[in-house]
């Protein structure tokens, strides 16, 4: 498997809360450290692939809950 598949496949297995993890880690690295162009692109790329993660989690949950007090 490709690379980029491995880490949507990985992503899509994640749990809301690891996901914000991973975020607010590369966060911290982008911040704290000196980050060449290609690591730059890599880190933000994947903090966009777990944010669109963890927006669809939320909007699962929010369908959920609806449907809950729905009934």
């Amino acid at each position: 498997m490709a690379n980029g598949q491995w880490l949507k496949a990985n992503i899509m297995e994640m749990s809301y809360k690891e996901a914000i993890t991973e975020i607010e880690a590369i966060l911290r690295s982008l911040r704290e450290e000196q980050n060449s162009v290609d690591t730059l692109a890599e880190r933000v790329a994947r903090a966009t692939e777990l944010i669109a993660h963890c927006r669809a989690k939320l909007r699962k949950a929010e369908g959920d809950v609806a449907k809950v007090l729905e009934e």
